[in-house]
């Protein structure tokens, strides 16, 4: 396969396409990699191992201050040369806050173990220290290759680096029959190796170009991506909510129903932010150039079909074989967690609308960061009368998920006033029904042969059989409904033929 070859296509669907591929395989290592180390280790050290991950992800979103969304917003409104001067600046205050996150993990880490219970997390983040500064200055390359039609590359770089990441963190675990720290160890590793390939992959788009002062300021930065990073702190608070209620007032068990059934679809997520990165930039080039409302308000539209048309038939089969999906996760004991996924799922139809591209375009940050401080206000503060007023975790999974479809609704609301598009445009209803009513028919017809003919298989003979059918009759019944599924899946197949 030529990457180069490619990388020649840049149609948003293929860009689409390619993160989503990305995203898949990072997916797929990521769940290799915890299912092989939480075989070997035992669960007190999987248990430390896990907790340092939690430790990282959560303060990653306070140290890096939203910087890995900015080159999306600036870089289609300068210059390739000028792009290449906003990204070696940006690089430098990443590589900083990496050397700081470094510092306060090392010198923290006994706090941060005496907070979560666990002294030996103390040793663990000590080892682990180092990965914030090598990590840091990595982060953001979606952004970069997404603005100048290079997505192919994102699939390239995710594969290579979570490739080389399972193996120099579990090689040495297997090799050795080491402890958890041997995993930090190969993770620092492939933390050198993949901000080595990094800096390769940033200087892709920029090749024979010679650097060229943009006159961006890291203040003017810095005012636009603090309010993602107070956001997305605030959505960490909005998701910790539920669980602390349910895990309070409920017990354990219920908890691990709640915790095991309570989830989106990886599938569906990956394609959500395939769209979001590759649409981006293009909202930002065509609000900085003031472009006729009628072309924002299309490739709006057709991103949003194109999401629609892949996730709602999904969304629907997991809702209606909720319980035999997991009971082949996760055991019959979890049958009851079907309930909490179908809760969830239901989100899934409001999630496909990604607002959020346009209203970033727009430069509107601090209106996202104040809806999501609101938003996780009113998870505790309101969260708690639910629990009161109900008394079941039914009822605290469904206000969780009236929220999630809020942030979407209140969001839409603002941005159709903000650049005068009707709300119906950025919301087309009786678009979205007909493709749920296509699905959920289809389904239904599949659930009714299945539950006469072949009720006895088990679930995992079952679930296949269903989806089979059910993809079968939603291409049977497409013509009916006009949805052209076809269109979709046909740049796949061609890209992959081409390729």
């Amino acid at each position: 396969m030529n990457i180069k070859s490619l990388a020649i296509n840049k149609s948003n669907t293929h860009q689409a396409l390619w993160i989503a591929l990305g995203g898949l395989s990072s997916f797929a290592l990521s769940i290799l990699s915890a299912a092989i180390l939480s075989r070997y280790f035992d669960k007190s050290e999987y248990g430390t191992y896990r907790q340092i991950l939690y430790v990282y992800t959560t303060l990653l979103v306070v140290f890096t201050a939203g910087l890995p969304r900015v080159y999306a917003y600036y870089l289609p409104r300068y210059t390739l040369a000028q792009g290449k001067d906003i990204i070696w600046n940006v690089t430098k205050v990443l590589l900083l806050a990496g050397l700081l996150f470094s510092i306060f993990l090392y010198i923290f880490s006994g706090l941060i173990g005496e907070a979560l219970g666990n002294p030996e997390l103390s040793k663990g983040l000590k080892c682990f220290s180092p990965v914030p500064l090598l990590l840091l200055p990595t982060l953001g390359l979606e952004g970069i290759l997404s603005t100048y039609k290079k997505a192919v590359y994102i699939a390239a770089y995710n594969f290579i680096t979570r490739l080389l990441s399972l193996l120099c963190i579990v090689s040495p675990v297997l090799l050795f029959s080491g402890n958890y720290l041997y995993a930090i160890f190969g993770w620092i590793v492939a933390s050198v190796l993949t901000l080595v390939i990094a800096y390769f992959f940033k200087g892709i788009p920029f090749k024979g170009i010679e650097s060229e002062k943009s006159g961006l300021g890291i203040k003017e930065i810095l005012t636009y991506s603090i309010p993602l990073s107070i956001a997305s702190i605030a959505g960490i608070a909005i998701k910790a909510a539920d669980q602390f209620y349910i895990s309070r007032y409920f017990g354990s068990e219920i908890f691990a129903e709640f915790a095991n059934g309570f989830i989106e679809l990886p599938f569906a997520i990956m394609i959500t932010s395939a769209v979001a990165t590759v649409v981006m930039p293009v909202f930002s080039k065509m609000i900085h150039e003031k472009s006729d409302l009628n072309m924002i308000s299309s490739l709006w539209y057709s991103s949003l079909q194109k999401s629609a048309v892949l996730i709602y038939p999904l969304v629907v089969f997991f809702i209606v074989f909720a319980n035999k999906v997991m009971v082949l996760l996760y055991s019959s004991k979890y049958e009851a967690s079907s309930v909490f996924f179908i809760i969830s799922m239901t989100s899934s139809f409001f999630n496909v609308i990604v607002f959020a591209p346009l209203l970033f375009a727009l430069g509107e940050t601090k209106f996202y960061a104040r809806l999501h401080i609101g938003i996780a206000l009113s998870a505790w503060i309101l969260g708690y009368f639910v629990v009161v007023l109900f008394n079941s975790p039914i009822a605290v999974a469904i206000f969780s998920t009236l929220q999630s479809i809020m942030v979407v609704i209140v969001s839409l609301v603002f941005t159709s006033r903000r650049i005068g598009i009707k709300f119906l445009t950025l919301f087309p209803i009786s678009k979205l029904l007909k493709i749920g009513l296509h699905s959920f028919l289809s389904v239904v017809i599949v659930y009714v042969i299945l539950d006469s003919l072949f009720e006895a298989l088990n679930s995992i003979m079952y679930i296949s059989i269903a989806l089979i059918l059910y993809l079968l009759v939603l291409f049977l019944l497409s013509p009916i409904f006009r949805i052209d599924y076809l269109s979709i899946i046909k740049p796949i197949f061609y890209s992959a033929l081409k390729s």
